[in-house]
């Protein structure tokens, strides 16, 4: 990704989240009350450019925060897509006279009390 392509967090401010589908059904092992937003995968890679920019820090401060900007602008972004997702696949029901199953508004439930209780923990 060049400079002039990358993504930051102001960008989100006014973007709409990209059209990719993104697997967050599985709850985690032990923990019956949240659901995984991202699948094992995606975790891994967000999390290895997590520990690239950590040890990057201490050769290029001003480079590392950048990306650290961008990265954190790539999680929410697919974070949301997730939710724009979900939500489509819920309203294509509902605009088709479909009725919705409760266990998939119950996960629906699950993945956006997961989401907020993440961002107001301690």
């Amino acid at each position: 990704m060049t400079t002039e392509e990358r993504l930051s967090t102001e960008d989100l401010v006014a973007s709409r989240p990209a059209e990719e589908e993104r697997p967050a059904e599985a709850s985690r092992p032990g923990e019956d009350d949240r659901v995984q937003l991202f699948s094992e995968e995606e975790v891994e890679r967000f999390r290895g450019r997590w520990q690239s920019l950590q040890t990057a820090f201490v050769d290029d401060p001003q480079e590392t925060v950048q990306e650290a900007d961008q990265l954190v602008a790539e999680v929410m972004q697919a974070l949301a897509s997730t939710f724009a997702e979900h939500k489509r696949e819920l309203e294509t029901q509902w605009q088709q006279g479909e009725q919705v199953a409760t266990e998939d508004l119950r996960l629906a439930l699950r993945r956006y009390r997961t989401f907020f209780n993440e961002l107001l923990r301690d």
